[in-house]
């Protein structure tokens, strides 16, 4: 069914938005916004980091224009996770794990395609990092909740980490399916430190008065 490189990595975007888009839903749930509030805020969480990866590449038209699909799926998803919420307690940690998905698709999908421009490899790095944060960050402005990245949670630095990766295989030459699973798995392994394990990053703080 899935023959082709491309057609893989489509299916890999599309369970990217989808699960952004059910990370969305749940956010909107929790505060009590009504269905046009938790369709909207889906959408802004599933398109806002590969929107703003587009812009800053130049891209055009933006992916969801180009492919209104992007769209139809965030849609089916937000009902389907209104549909089970109203009918079952979701886990405690649904929306976190929602979002750790999505965040390992859409970093190492914004990495291989700005990879494919030839830059520098600091760019798809810093471009895969945008994609996979920007969304989640907008769904949390607009949730009225901190949002993860400027929590103490292992987040950005899980996106940068997957990114990595995917370069690493992908310059070895380990094809770039392998490259993209080793990536995802990468930002799945770093975000679960946070989401199970509870691991933090350090803080570092500036003493009220110079010593």
């Amino acid at each position: 069914m899935f023959s082709t490189p491309f057609s893989l990595f489509y299916l890999f975007d599309l369970l990217g938005i989808s699960v952004f888009a059910i990370s969305g839903a749940l956010a909107a749930g929790r505060k009590g916004l009504d269905l046009l509030g938790i369709i909207i805020i889906s959408i802004v969480t599933a398109v806002g980091g590969g929107t703003l990866r587009d812009i800053l590449l130049d891209r055009s038209p933006i992916f969801w224009i180009a492919d209104p699909g992007y769209l139809v799926v965030i849609i089916i998803s937000s009902f389907i996770a209104i549909w089970y919420v109203r009918k079952n307690k979701p886990p405690f940690r649904a929306l976190l794990i929602a979002d750790a998905l999505g965040l390992a698709f859409f970093t190492i999908m914004g990495t291989q395609i700005t990879d494919s421009y030839g830059f520098h490899p600091m760019i798809p790095v810093v471009m895969g990092t945008v994609t996979g944060v920007a969304g989640g960050v907008v769904r949390d402005i607009l949730s009225a909740e901190v949002p993860l990245i400027l929590r103490r949670d292992i987040y950005a630095s899980a996106a940068i980490g997957g990114s990595i990766i995917y370069l690493l295989f992908s310059y070895l030459g380990f094809g770039m399916v392998f490259s993209y699973v080793a990536g995802i798995i990468t930002v799945l392994f770093l975000r679960s430190l946070a989401i199970i394990w509870g691991v933090r990053l350090p803080v570092f703080r500036l003493p009220d008065k110079p010593s």
